[in-house]
């Protein structure tokens, strides 16, 4: 009997799925999930069935990138008309669930005069009543709050629906994956599992916890067929796991776009894990390889899936101890909370922190901040800014803050002071709102609004102000979607005259005229903090 320790290999992939769809957060709830299938998926599905050479046409082109096209070239067309109609059948009531959202929000337009909702509650479609309260804001329009708890107890939170894909990869050309279902291939093993199955903190623990063959077998229920590949993901070569940073003072690494990871002491802070894999590569980064064996915490600044990315996380998710996410809307279906997706996802220790919350850790502390704009205006409230001291050193992590409003720093300064080091992003293009909340939407937006209400971080001018409100030793632009390996979500490509670019050249050169320290982020960063 083989009696060799294997490891998993360190280019193993997850691909998390909800319906053969790459599974990002607005998948996971039960609501959002209902609408992105009927206004997303099967809208893209049937495009793709009528016409499958524009799709092919349309991928190859560049000003098409992260559009609604089925990257297959034009073929599988039947597989795909076949996962269309499972669709239809086995999430038929998801369908139900979409359709009642638009009716409700139907029902309030024509019947919600500002008079009591009492009356209106018995002609709520079926599927959804008690699971919505009806509301008023104080000018009296009207609106719904989900009871989320409930509806993740009810049939429509779809635990069969969702599964895994195992695979190697081996570069960092990845399809766009939020417009092309994953259809089966040689090379992969699906894997019928929820998300919260346990065994998949069994089989990415493999990567540094070695086991025997038998006994790796015995914890994973890899069918007799694709066994043989499964053997074929293990190695008998050690993976590198990194030491826990024991040096004096603190230490922050830039692992690509918006995920840093802080270590003081023993303690380790990891905000916005979306992480390479190992492979020969030319652009030097850091990888899962570089992550220590425990990390206290993984932070999340706010829902949109390059910021909070299952295909990370899972991988994680054994060795994360906590997780603090940004306090929800308390149930609108546009801002679903963090909290409960997570924990509906096998993840047990979740704590949320709303404005000026803080948590203490061995060397300082964790203290959310607000943060406007990036959300086309919605009311989305799951989403912070974080204040992080370690020791005497203050690092500011403000994501795709935009600073639409400067009054609100003015405020922030009176309670934190001065910050040594701003870590922020200038993706101040952005996509139109409908990109990815267009499918909420019961009204199809007018093109005007749409273009106008952009998913966008900060300008040189929102940027600077945020600088000369705080004085940093040290800025650090990032978020920018620049490393190849987020190529798969993000479908960003810049060029030296794109906006971005040129508006985050003129602070880093403002910066430096002021003899500040200034960088925009790529591939990787280590500092040392006395």
């Amino acid at each position: 009997m083989p009696t060799t320790a294997l490891y998993l290999k360190p280019n193993v992939q997850i691909e998390p799925l909800f319906d053969n769809w790459y599974a990002w957060a607005y998948l996971i709830p039960p609501a959002t999930a209902a609408r992105n299938v009927t206004e997303r998926h099967l809208k893209i599905m049937d495009s793709y069935l009528s016409a499958p050479q524009v799709h092919a046409a349309a991928v190859k082109n560049p000003k098409m990138s992260g559009g609604p096209f089925i990257d297959y070239g034009g073929q599988r067309v039947d597989e795909i008309r076949m996962l269309r109609d499972r669709t239809m059948h086995d999430l038929k009531d998801l369908l139900t669930l979409s359709s009642a959202i638009t009716d409700l929000d139907d029902l309030l337009r024509s019947m919600a005069t500002g008079c009591s909702l009492t009356e209106l509650y018995p002609k709520v479609p079926d599927c959804l009543r008690g699971y919505v309260e009806l509301v008023y804001d104080l000018n009296n329009h009207p609106s719904f709050r989900i009871i989320e708890p409930l509806l993740y107890r009810s049939a429509y939170y779809k635990t069969s629906a969702q599964s895994v894909v195992l695979s190697q990869t081996r570069g960092d050309e990845r399809p766009f994956v939020l417009s092309t279902p994953r259809l089966p291939d040689e090379s992969s093993i699906h894997l019928s599992i929820p998300l919260a199955d346990t065994s998949l903190d069994y089989t990415f623990r493999l990567k540094t916890d070695p086991q025997v063959w038998t006994t790796i077998l015995d914890h994973s229920d890899i069918p007799s067929a694709s066994q043989d590949l499964f053997r074929s993901f293990f190695t008998d070569q050690k993976s590198s796991c990194a030491e826990t940073y024991k040096g004096r003072g603190a230490r922050w690494r830039y692992f690509g776009h918006a995920c840093i990871l802080v270590e003081a002491a023993g303690s380790s802070i990891l905000f916005d894990p979306v992480i390479s894999y190992s492979y020969d590569s030319s652009l030097h980064r850091y990888t899962y390889e570089d992550l220590p064996h425990e990390i206290d915490y993984a932070v999340i600044t706010h829902n949109h899936q390059d910021h909070i990315l299952f295909e990370t996380l899972l991988q994680l998710r054994h060795k994360v101890k906590a997780i603090i996410v940004p306090k929800s809307g308390w149930g609108s279906l546009q801002d679903p909370s963090l909290r409960l997706l997570l924990q509906n996802t096998g993840f047990l220790n979740v704590q949320e922190l709303g404005p000026f919350e803080e948590i203490s850790t061995e060397q300082g502390s964790i203290i959310a901040l607000p943060f406007l704009g990036e959300h086309g205006d919605l009311d989305v409230r799951s989403k912070s800014a974080y204040l992080i001291r370690m020791g005497r050193h203050t690092l500011f992590v403000g994501a795709d803050s935009c600073n639409i409003e400067p009054r609100l720093y003015e405020h922030i300064y009176r309670e934190i002071g001065n910050i040594d080091a701003i870590f922020l992003g200038m993706e101040c293009d952005g996509a139109p709102v409908s990109w990815l909340y267009g499918p909420l939407m019961t009204r199809r937006i007018e093109r005007q609004m749409d273009e106008s209400r952009r998913l966008a971080g900060s300008n040189y001018e929102q940027a600077v102000d945020i600088v000369n409100r705080f004085s940093p030793k040290e800025v650090y632009v990032y978020a920018m979607g620049q490393e190849p390996w987020l190529n798969h979500i993000m479908s960003l490509k810049y060029t030296e005259a794109s906006r971005p670019i040129t508006e985050s050249n003129r602070l880093i050169s403002e910066c430096a005229r002021r003899n500040i320290l200034a960088e925009r982020l790529f591939g990787e960063k280590e500092i040392l903090l006395d």
